[in-house]
């Protein structure tokens, strides 16, 4: 399951990326995929406190991944894995929606 683990840092480190570019962005950052970045108040703030949202959830998905090295393939040892995800992403959708409402220009 070296493999897997390897994939899954693969994606960990993706997801880091994309907080360094939006932690140096000088626009706002678009959080969802094809939805154009709303007017901010403070552009620096915002794009800081997504950008370590972003470097917070890449460490959580990697910690999450931990297993996949111990485990065997189809082990039922996978499915807190995959809740764990689940619940990571949740949470990073709640937070995000935090972070709109404060820097979100009126």
């Amino acid at each position: 399951m070296i493999i897997a683990f390897i994939i899954w840092s693969l994606v960990s480190a993706i997801l880091f990326g994309i907080s360094v570019l939006a932690w140096r962005s000088k626009k706002p950052v678009g959080f969802f995929t094809g939805v154009k970045p709303f007017e901010v108040n403070d552009t620096k703030k915002y794009n800081h406190s997504v950008a370590a949202l972003w470097f917070v959830y890449a460490i959580l998905i990697e910690i999450c991944g931990i297993p996949l090295l111990f485990l065997e393939q189809n082990s039922v040892g996978f499915i807190p894995v995959i809740l764990g995800v689940v619940v990571i992403t949740i949470a990073l959708l709640i937070v995000y929606s935090q972070i709109e409402k404060k820097y979100r220009l009126l």
